[in-house]
Formats: structure tokens, C-alpha cells, sequence
């Protein structure tokens, strides 16, 4: 009964937070809606002074959800897997993107195979989980390799596009032999490992763990997946509508905000800029209710956002899309008549990894 009383509070704090309700609660209301929450995410902490911590900052995130959602905006925040988490520990732990330095950045070259020249006729939206391009979200945990994740979303898709077979890809492979570790990444170097090392084995056989372990040479020989390369789009909202029309694309956006943080539903159109932290996958596009929206794959689990996506505005006055989504998008390429993911040939791997810079 006490059990059921919890969820029954939990679940009418989110009710009032989605329906934009100004609500004050006490500190006993506060404690109740913790404990729900506690309940719903399956949390525990390791002693008391921990749990009475977390609550503070729970408190004050609350706070925060109950003031944004009384206000007018395209999107709701909401009492998601990173409630008890200070903004700080949430930048820390979760944005593992890492952009190239500026003379690097300067020496990359578009692509002019998706460059937008005002002619196409693009369809109005796609989403390229109905086309079964997407696997279902996946959780990088407490590891800063949300670069694997994007990397492996656009090679899977781009698989079953070419080849008509969905696998899910091991990011883990990533972390172990390419990255050394739960460190931000280059989404643009991953790709070349990929390549460089003739494929990718897949989840399956190769599963995530959530931390680094020593590369296993034994599985990098299983190539189940390759590439052929991979290019960059240029840097503006209809080229890269043009890509994601074609194909999941790697995209890299600025995501430090607390409302990005704690956003559970609606079209994202919070304080953002075009300093890139996060990697996720752009897999469609569309409109909802006047609002033109990118489709976003991210990879902190289904307790997140709407189920592990959010949608972020699309079609702004800034030069690269909102949170930077248009600055940093990179694609892999697959031929249709590749010689073969089944081929067995050596490859030459550092077992302590191969962590390039740039």
C-alpha cells in the first residue's frame, strides 16, 4: 500500500509538471516524490548522508521543472534519470564529445554529395526507425562514449540501407581499441579506426560494458560490419536535411544545459550554442504543430527523453542549427558491392589501443 501511495504521488507531480501547473510542495510532499522517483528508476544510494544529499539536489531540480514547465515553451522538463544529478556531475559523466582543434577543423573538406543546391525535392519528414534502420536506444552508463554510440547508430543504419540487415554494432570495441577508456572521442577518428581496421564486430559478440577493458584482438578480427569511408557535410541545416534523408547521420550538439539535462518530451528549443559536447545521431526529420524538429537518437537509455530521443528545433536563424546540430556532421559510406564483411585478413592492433589526437 505504502508502495502504490509512492507511485501514486510520483506519477501526479509529473502529471502537474506536464501540464504546465505552477506547484509549490512542502518538504514532506518533496520526500514522497523522491521516493517515487526513487521506486521508478530503481536507485539506491550507498548510506544515508548520500541519499539525504541527493535529495537536495533533487529538491532543487525540481524547482527548476516546476518553473520551466509553468512558463510558455515548446518542450517539457520532467523528473528523468538525471534528477538527482547536479548539472556539473551531468556535463562530467555524460558529454563525451570532443571537437578537433581549430586548425584541424579548418582542414576538413565537405562533401558536395549531400550539399544542398536549392533543387532537390526532400521528403517532408523521414524517420528512419520505420524503415527498420535504427536499433533500439542503448545506455553508455557512467562512460563518456556517447561519440561511440553515434558512430555505431549511422554505421548500423547505413548497413541496412546498403544491405538490407540490421546489426546492432559493438561500441564497446571502440572504447577498448580505439579510445583507451571512458574519454571524449572523435567521432570523425572513430570512423577512420573503422575503416583502418577493416570493420567493426557487432554487440552481440562484443557487448558494452560501461567501462574500459583491454582490447580484444580476438573479436577486432570479426569483422561483421565495414565501411568504405566516410565524409563530412557541409555545415547548414539543408545539406544535412539532405544527408539524413539518405541515411542516419553522425551529429554533434551542445548539450550542458539543465533543461537539456532534465527534458522529457516536446521539441528542444532551450539555451544552447555551438560549443559541441555531445554525439548523438540525427535519424529523421519533420513537423509538429508548426514546428520543424530534428529527430535525435541519443544513447542514455529509454528513461530519458521521449524514450531515448529528443527532437530539436529545426530551421533557425543560426548559421549551424540549434545546439550546433549542422556544425560537425559526419556520414559513413558503404558500396553495394563490397567485397565482403566476411573476409579474414590481419590487421595490425595496438592491444593498448590506439587513441589518436587532433
Amino acid at each position: 500500500m505504502a508502495l502504490l501511495l509512492l507511485f501514486l504521488i510520483f506519477f501526479l507531480s509529473q502529471i502537474s509538471s506536464f501540464l504546465g501547473t505552477p506547484t509549490e510542495h512542502d518538504e514532506s510532499q518533496t520526500r514522497l516524490i523522491f521516493e517515487g522517483w526513487l521506486n521508478t528508476h530503481s536507485k539506491s544510494y550507498n548510506s544515508s548522508s548520500e541519499k539525504e544529499e541527493r535529495f537536495k539536489i533533487f529538491k532543487e531540480n525540481l524547482r527548476f521543472i516546476n518553473e520551466h514547465n509553468a512558463g510558455n515553451h515548446s518542450f517539457r522538463v520532467g523528473l528523468n534519470v538525471f534528477a538527482d544529478l547536479t548539472n556539473e556531475e551531468y556535463r562530467r559523466t555524460y558529454l563525451g564529445f570532443q571537437l578537433p582543434l581549430a586548425e584541424v577543423m579548418k582542414g576538413l573538406k565537405e562533401s558536395n554529395r549531400y550539399r544542398f543546391n536549392g533543387t532537390e525535392k526532400l521528403p517532408r519528414s523521414i524517420d528512419w526507425r520505420d524503415k527498420n534502420a535504427v536499433v533500439p536506444v542503448k545506455n553508455q552508463g557512467n562512460c563518456n562514449s556517447c561519440w561511440a554510440f553515434s558512430v555505431v547508430a549511422a554505421t548500423e543504419g547505413i548497413y541496412k540501407i546498403v544491405k538490407g540487415k540490421l546489426i546492432s554494432l559493438s561500441e564497446q570495441e571502440l572504447v577498448d581499441c580505439y579510445n583507451m577508456g571512458c574519454q571524449r572521442g572523435y567521432t570523425h577518428l572513430a570512423f577512420e579506426f573503422i575503416i583502418q581496421i577493416g570493420g567493426i564486430d557487432s554487440e552481440n559478440d562484443y557487448p558494452y560494458k560501461g567501462r574500459y577493458s583491454f582490447c580484444d584482438t580476438s573479436k577486432v578480427k570479426k569483422k561483421v560490419v565495414s565501411i568504405d569511408g566516410y565524409q563530412f557535410v557541409p555545415r547548414d541545416e539543408n545539406s544535412l536535411k539532405k544527408a539524413v534523408a539518405n541515411q542516419p547521420v553522425s551529429v554533434a550538439i551542445e548539450a550542458f544545459g539543465p533543461d537539456f539535462q532534465l527534458y522529457t518530451s516536446g521539441v528542444y528549443d532551450g539555451v544552447c550554442g555551438t560549443n559541441l559536447d555531445h554525439a548523438v545521431t540525427a535519424i529523421g526529420y519533420g513537423t509538429d504543430n508548426g514546428e520543424d524538429y530534428w529527430l535525435v537518437k541519443n544513447s542514455w537509455g529509454a528513461n530519458w527523453g521521449e524514450k531515448g530521443y529528443v527532437r530539436i528545433k529545426r530551421n533557425t536563424n543560426s548559421p549551424y542549427g540549434k545546439c550546433g546540430i549542422a556544425m560537425f556532421p559526419t556520414y559513413p559510406i558503404k558500396k553495394r558491392h563490397h567485397v565482403g564483411e566476411d573476409n579474414s585478413f590481419e590487421v595490425e592492433i595496438n592491444t593498448e589501443g590506439t587513441r589518436a589526437s587532433a
